[in-house]
């Protein structure tokens, strides 16, 4: 069996449940599993950013939670934080504010960054002092381990884990690659 062939996404894109940028019925889904507090999550950030600027309309993103909680302390709740954002209908915009503010993911800063966004401050304040969203992250976290991932970022095209590189040239071939085939 080959090594694409055990690196299969599980479960595949959910239209009502993952986090999606793009329009439905794109044919070419890139797919991240991701830690807001990861360095090279961080730089992924802005080369994914690029790439989306790049290829338009012509390209899904998903996002799902992958708190390494070992080496990065501020993960879960940042994971947490996004989600309940998310219920409030911001979870890109948290996603962002995050990434862009990858030092400084501790709780006064996450109540900061609700502010900002404006989100029901009540409603946060209790949604993450009570975990309401910990079991919408361990789903994403528990869905990486069966689909192999073991690192952050790792990223699937299509339902498959790609392997290669993700700086943005090869990237970008990559999904262009993808997105004529399927045209």
């Amino acid at each position: 069996m080959s090594r694409e062939e055990t690196a299969q996404l599980t479960p595949p894109v959910n239209e009502s449940r993952d986090h999606i940028q793009g329009p439905q019925k794109i044919p070419v889904i890139l797919l991240e599993y991701g830690d807001y507090e990861c360095p090279y999550c961080g730089q992924a950030y802005s080369i994914i950013k690029n790439v989306q600027n790049i290829l338009g309309n012509s390209l899904r993103f998903v996002f799902r939670n992958f708190p390494i909680t070992q080496s990065h302390p501020h993960a879960q709740h940042a994971a947490e934080a996004a989600e309940c954002a998310g219920a409030q209908n911001k979870f890109w915009d948290m996603h962002d504010i995050l990434y862009e503010h990858q030092q400084a993911l501790d709780d006064k800063h996450l109540e900061k960054y609700a502010e900002v966004l404006e989100l029901d401050k009540y409603r946060f304040k209790n949604d993450m002092s009570n975990h309401v969203y910990a079991g919408r992250v361990r789903e994403d976290f528990l869905s990486g381990v069966r689909s192999g991932v073991n690192g952050t970022p790792c990223f699937y095209i299509n339902g498959l884990r790609y392997d290669n590189s993700w700086d943005f040239e090869t990237l970008v071939e990559t999904l262009k690659s993808h997105i004529k085939k399927r045209a």
